[in-house]
């Protein structure tokens, strides 16, 4: 564990370790020791894992950077080529799963038609043992640990009544002015009290490839202002399926004894999420959609992705145990 300032983050970390050849090439092009057209890699070669990774690292620059890399290589030319070529295959993946959906095309029934699926709450409620809890939430550190960070970028892109309502979700996902509210610093907490690492980035290297998947299709969404519809409506689709999954796991965190503070993130949520998710559509999507066709679908392909990548991570990791 590396040392931590005052207020319990580091400002950056070390590069993590690569999963493949791409990985690999792209650590030694941001160290300068090599550039990526010296190495020769070739995109279509890479496995998933390697390019979750990589796109994650990518990703990373426009946050909080990496202690050994220069700061200009968030913008290296070549860094951000690498980056639109791994988010085009990531968002061409996700639209070919949302054009085979033969579901429900609004958010309630959308959400009703995954609740079919088997999901990380559920098993944390009725039967994990504190092991596999602990190994959910070391997952789901890559995510939380930079809870509402990406959503900054969508900001600046939105109109008046949006804008408004993004703010007041952001306000009370950044602890309403008290820094030991911020959603992020309870669950850095969460983890310190569940005997695990706290350390922004800590479990990055090792978690599934699923994991990495649902934080990079978040940021891409975040971080592109033509994806700003989709950034809504998975935004809308978190904040609707988040309550009544926190209070199951709240109840399975009980069952099995964890600290009050592990508790604690989830707690908060079973209220907080109520609350955004009518912020979420009614504020924040529909001003935005306006009545355009177009935009609607773009909002519930947002909705879609995070559902269906969540959807994703679930069965991945339950694979584990059963």
């Amino acid at each position: 564990m590396r040392d931590r300032g005052a207020d319990g983050y580091v400002p950056a970390m070390k590069l993590p370790d690569a999963r493949g050849p791409l990985g690999a090439a792209v650590l030694d092009h941001l160290r300068g020791h090599r550039s990526l057209a010296e190495a020769g890699v070739r995109l279509q070669e890479a496995g998933a894992g390697d390019r979750a990774l990589t796109l994650w690292t990518l990703h990373e620059l426009y946050f909080r950077g990496f202690d050994d890399v220069d700061a200009d290589m968030e913008w290296d030319p070549t860094v951000v080529g690498l980056r639109n070529e791994l988010e085009s295959d990531l968002e061409s993946d996700l639209r070919r799963a949302f054009e085979a959906w033969d579901g429900p095309m609004d958010l309630p029934g959308m959400i009703a038609a995954f609740e079919d699926r088997p999901g990380l709450s559920t098993f944390i409620r009725t039967s994990a043992t504190a092991a596999q809890v602990r190994e959910i939430l070391a997952e789901k550190s890559v995510f939380h640990l930079k809870e509402a960070d990406p959503h900054a970028f969508v900001q600046p892109r939105l109109d008046v009544a949006p804008k408004a309502a993004l703010a007041t979700i952001q306000f009370d996902e950044l602890g309403a002015g008290r820094p030991d509210r911020l959603h992020a610093k309870l669950f850095a907490d969460t983890l310190d009290a569940a005997g695990l690492d706290p350390t922004y980035g800590a479990y990055v290297a090792r978690v599934a490839t699923s994991t990495l998947t649902v934080s990079n299709v978040l940021t891409m969404f975040c971080l592109r202002r033509r994806l700003r519809f989709a950034a809504a409506g998975h935004l809308a689709a978190f904040e609707a399926t988040s309550s009544l999954p926190c209070a199951a796991i709240v109840r399975g965190l009980r069952r099995l004894g964890f600290d009050e503070r592990v508790v604690t993130y989830y707690d908060e949520h079973v209220e907080a999420d109520a609350v955004h998710e009518a912020l979420a559509w009614e504020e924040l999507c529909v001003p935005m959609i306006d009545g355009d066709a177009d935009r609607e679908r773009e909002v519930l392909f947002g909705a879609f992705a995070c559902m269906e990548v969540e959807a994703r991570n679930a069965a991945d990791l339950l694979e584990r145990w059963t």
